[in-house]
Order: C-alpha cells, then structure tokens, then sequence
C-alpha cells in the first residue's frame, strides 16, 4: 500500500515540475493546439460521430464518466499534454453537446482512423485527409464568425492563432495494425511509402492553411499490444524477448524510419514551418521493458479484459461489455488498480501509462530536433529517485 501511494506522489511530483518547467518556456507557448489522429488522441470525435457511448468502465479514474468518448479508464497524452501547457482540455470537432469552446483549439482526432482514405470496411470513416478536409472548414467558419462581430471571439480561436498554434499528430498505427489482416510482414512494409505520401499531402494542406509548428508523433511499439499478441502471437517464435509479436514492431520501426525521414524533407521543404519529431515507440518501448521501475506490475497484460494471464483479453468480449460464451454469461471487467497497468483494454494505454508518456515526451529528449537544453523538466525516473532518497 505505501509503495502505491509512493508512485501517486512520484507522478504528481513529475506533472508539477513539467507545468512550472512548460509555464516558462517560449518554446512550448501556443495560443491554440489543433490535434489530428486516432484513438491515442480521441476526445469524443469517433462517439460524436457516430452516434454512440462507450459504456463504463471508459473514463471511470478520471472524469467518472464513460461520455467522453476516450478510449481510455481517464485522460489521454493529449490531455496531460494540455494540461501542462496550462491549456484546457481539447473539444473534438464533432461533439457538439455541453456548449464547446474551440478557443484553444480543436481536435480532429477520431478512433479508428487511418492516414490512408476509409474503405467501406473501414472502422472509422474519418482517415486523416477527412480530418485535413474538416480543419479547413472549422479555420473558414471561424474567420466567417469573427467577420461578423465580437460575441463570437470568447468560443473560437483568433485569427493568427492558425499561424502561432500547435498541429498535433499522431496516426498511423492503424494503418499498420489493420494490414496485417490480409498481407504479408513484407506487403506491409511495402505499402509504408505509399502511407507517408498521403500524410506528406496532409502536411502541405495544413502548411498551405497556414500551420508553422507541427509536433508529428511517431508509432509506437504494436507488437506489445495484447490484441495483436493475441491474434497473432499464438506461435510463441513469433515472440520477441519482451512476449511481443515481431512483425508489429519491425513494421512500427521501418514505418518510424521512413516517417522522420519525411520529417527531415519537411525542414528543407518548409523553412519557415518548426516540424518536431516525437519518438513515441522509444518511450513506450522502454516502460514495457523497465515498468517496475516506474511503478507499474503489468507491461502487457489487460487491466479491463477478460480471461485471465497472461493477457486477459478475449477479442469476444471487449472491456466493459457482457456476453454468452459456451452458455456462460461472462463481463469483461477492470482490475482493482489500473494505476501498475500499462495496457487499459488491449489496444490503449491506461491513464497511469498515458501520464508517464506525457512526461517523457516533455523532457524534450525524445524529440528531433531536440528541446531537452531548453526545459528543465525531470524524468520519471530522476524525480523516483529523489523522492526515494529523501523517504
């Protein structure tokens, strides 16, 4: 019990010397954060959207309400992200219930989303040229508003907040995920360059509405996930030294390879635009591979699942939801304490692991080019350490 109320304290200890460190930082100070991408970062767009509620246990650690439309037990990286930039959290786009403000911005972000354009068999029709397509909508019904007088300006952004906000993205895995369904570990690798030359053409539409300062999230390690282990894992040689399915992340690895190459085009392309590149996998790679030293039990096995270890996860029955199997009546439900999980439902990440990734990400050393010089934000690691010295 005290060593889980020492990690609460740890991680609050690490989000206040983020906010501190980000309050005094020109360089991470934007009027407006505008998102693009997929579950990782979807407030409510997919739910909105499509007309449905995710049922509790979504959204029960933190806003005590599965309405949020977060595929998540609490908040997302985009969330503490926010948080830390002093910012309110992000509206989506398409949640029009309980009077949003798009002052400080909009996310597209939508669940289940591809960069590549939707199929009719597509999970989400909302790929990322759709959510480009909706960014230029909002930017010229927001500027239709401000022309026609000053009540609107306290719910949608400034003029110039387009040019000075963050773009925010991080899509793709689905992209990766998916294809592996009907190809080959070497079709897939194959189909990556044709998936960067749509989200290149998202970038210069962007770039062409005005956006300058591009955070680009690479993806992370998907071999890790329980769905995928599950479905593709049965083999245990498919297994890497971690339990995580090789393929996924040879795929995940070339895709990020190609991906900050693309990021390094844009630099010589855009001189006038800052484009960051964000190391997602490393960051995610190395809490599965050193999760106790940050206070967590469980890398890869589902706190809100059904099945027991070692993955607690059957694709029949997802989390929250009840169903008969062989004539059994069975819940998936959550863990007692989804704070030493790493994995909420097999695909996405728990409030706890999403909190730790946030961090990282603000340390600014896994990003290209880096900021690390520039903000005195401590890891994880060194604010456990501390603390640990100090008790």
């Amino acid at each position: 019990m005290a060593s889980k109320n020492y990690n609460v304290v740890a991680f609050k200890v690490v989000l206040h010397c983020i906010c501190l460190a980000v309050a005094n930082s020109s360089d991470l100070s934007y009027p407006a954060v505008f998102n693009f991408g997929d579950s990782n970062s979807d407030t409510g767009d997919l739910a909105a959207g499509l007309g449905f509620q995710l049922i509790q246990p979504y959204g029960q650690s933190y806003f005590n309400a599965s309405s949020t439309g977060r595929f998540c037990n609490g908040r997302l990286i985009v969330d503490f992200l926010m948080d830390a930039m002093h910012m309110p959290f992000l509206n989506a786009y398409m949640d029009s219930i309980g009077l949003p403000n798009f002052q400080k911005g909009c996310n597209f972000a939508a669940a289940g989303s591809t960069i590549l354009a939707a199929t009719a068999a597509s999970l989400c029709p909302f790929s990322f040229g759709i959510q480009v397509s909706q960014f230029i909508r909002f930017k010229a019904r927001v500027l239709e508003l401000l022309a026609a007088g000053q009540k609107y300006k306290k719910y949608v952004p400034a003029e110039d907040y387009f040019n000075k906000g963050l773009y925010m993205l991080d899509i793709g895995q689905n992209d990766l995920a998916g294809a592996f369904y009907s190809k080959t570990l070497d079709q897939v690798l194959a189909s990556i360059p044709n998936i960067l030359l749509e989200f290149e053409t998202g970038i210069k539409k962007l770039y062409d509405q005005g956006a300058r300062n591009f955070w680009i999230h690479n993806t992370g390690p998907l071999g890790c996930l329980a769905q995928n282990i599950a479905k593709f894992g049965v083999d245990s040689s498919k297994l890497d030294e971690q339990g995580c399915v090789s393929s996924h992340n040879q795929a995940a690895k070339t895709f990020n390879l190609q991906l900050q190459a693309l990021c390094t085009k844009l630099h010589g392309q855009y001189p006038d635009a800052n484009v960051t590149y964000v190391d997602i996998f490393t960051i995610k790679s190395n809490l599965i591979s050193n999760y106790s030293n940050y206070g967590f039990q469980q890398p890869i096995m589902v706190c809100c699942g059904y099945g027991g270890p070692p993955l607690n996860y059957d694709e029949r029955v997802t989390c929250g939801s009840t169903k008969s199997l062989n004539g059994t009546i069975v819940t998936a439900k959550s863990c007692n304490d989804s704070s030493v999980y790493v994995s909420w439902d097999g695909t996405h990440y728990t409030e706890a692991a999403n909190q730790y990734v946030a961090s990282q990400i603000l340390t600014g050393k896994y990003s290209y080019p880096s900021f690390s010089g520039k903000m005195l934000i401590p890891s994880l690691a060194q604010v456990t350490t501390t603390e640990s010295q100090s008790m």
